[in-house]
């Protein structure tokens, strides 16, 4: 993996930042959710505070992948940990380990934090991916269901 790099997105990546995650929308089959802006990536991930952080790898200084995270705290288990929000490695570089030393570069993060958990998703149809979590030793958390309130039932419960 000679050329490989990983690092933090800053300022001027905002272009790179929103091409990769769009390609992961396609991937994913949910590009008709894809809402990020350079407006909002700027606010969110490049800010002196980010609310999401956003590291992106290289090979030979050309993008191949992109990896968003941001801070968690459990309460139940009474520890900090992270919430990987997006993975995603170009097809034509996977295979090659690249998931993994993000994956890798992640977990370092989240020693160095204290944290003592990374969480994320996966769709139930991405096979090739959840045979790479479960490589790593990841497992699915058992009995729990994802669930998200947003839009007009956001706001009508607000209302109340």
């Amino acid at each position: 993996m000679s050329g490989f790099t990983i690092r933090r997105a800053v300022a001027g990546d905002e272009e790179l930042v929103l091409s990769l995650l769009r390609e992961l929308a396609v991937y994913e089959k949910i590009e008709e959710r894809f809402k990020l802006t350079l407006e909002a990536l700027t606010r969110d991930f490049l800010r002196p505070a980010p609310l999401c952080f956003c590291e992106l790898a290289h090979v030979d200084s050309k993008p191949i992948g992109v990896m968003t995270w941001y801070r968690v705290y459990s309460s139940f288990i009474a520890a900090r940990g992270i919430f990987l929000e997006d993975l995603y490695v170009k097809p034509e570089q996977r295979g090659q380990g690249y998931g993994r030393d993000l994956l890798a570069h992640l977990a370092k993060q989240a020693v160095s934090d204290g944290a003592r958990f990374i969480e994320w998703q996966v769709l139930d149809w991405n096979k090739p991916s959840i045979d790479f979590y479960e490589r790593l030793g990841a497992t699915p958390l058992k009995g729990w269901l994802s669930y998200r309130l947003g839009g007009d039932a956001l706001g009508d419960l607000a209302q109340t």
